[in-house]
């Protein structure tokens, strides 16, 4: 086999990865789900408990992709600052509603960039709220019990010029889930059993 053949060979049979995403796989299920919607339909599910003053657990059990139940087996721990009454154990809820809106900004971006060949060297996302805890404590009924504004601030470093970057973001902007899910009205329904 001559050289140039076995680097063929080689480059056919290797996977092409950009910041760690696997491009070749990520165009093919985009590709699936084109053609068979249903092949994209995902279900997440986390079941929550109290765990006594303002410490929560939430376990991951599975989820689930075209109707298939994918097994995981991970949780997350919940718990307020000592000013708040909490042990100051864990983050708290805000700040994992933080964490799951960055991750999920990051994710979309780092693919977004992946599949245009852009490289990324260093990547954060730095968000922040301010709540006015009289909404919480139903002290004011005018007051909101959540934020007016998250702002976010991402700092990136990447082989692409300013505009490619530019580009990724408002991509990302109208792709990420997360983003969506708080920048839009969601259906929250709700029902109690009572033991």
């Amino acid at each position: 086999m001559t050289a140039a053949a076995k680097m063929e060979t080689e480059m056919s049979t290797s996977t092409l990865t950009t910041n760690g995403i696997d491009t070749a796989a990520l165009r093919q299920i985009a590709q699936d789900v084109a053609a068979d919607a249903s092949k994209g339909l995902a279900r997440f599910t986390v079941s929550t408990a109290w765990k006594g003053g303002t410490r929560t657990d939430t376990h991951v059990a599975a989820w689930h992709l075209a109707g298939r139940r994918l097994p995981k087996d991970f949780t997350l721990r919940t718990d307020e600052p000592v000013e708040l009454l909490g042990g100051n154990t864990a983050p708290n809820p805000q700040e994992m509603l933080m964490a799951a809106y960055n991750a999920c900004m990051t994710v979309g971006f780092v693919a977004l960039c992946a599949l245009e060949g852009i490289e990324i060297k260093q990547l954060r996302m730095d968000t922040e709220g301010e709540l006015d805890l009289r909404g919480f404590l139903g002290l004011d009924p005018a007051v909101k019990p959540g934020y007016e504004t998250l702002r976010t601030t991402i700092h990136v470093s990447a082989k692409a010029t300013k505009d490619q970057l530019a580009t990724v973001l408002e991509a990302m902007k109208k792709t990420s889930p997360n983003r969506w899910n708080l920048g839009q009205p969601v259906a929250l329904q709700t029902e109690m059993v009572v033991a």
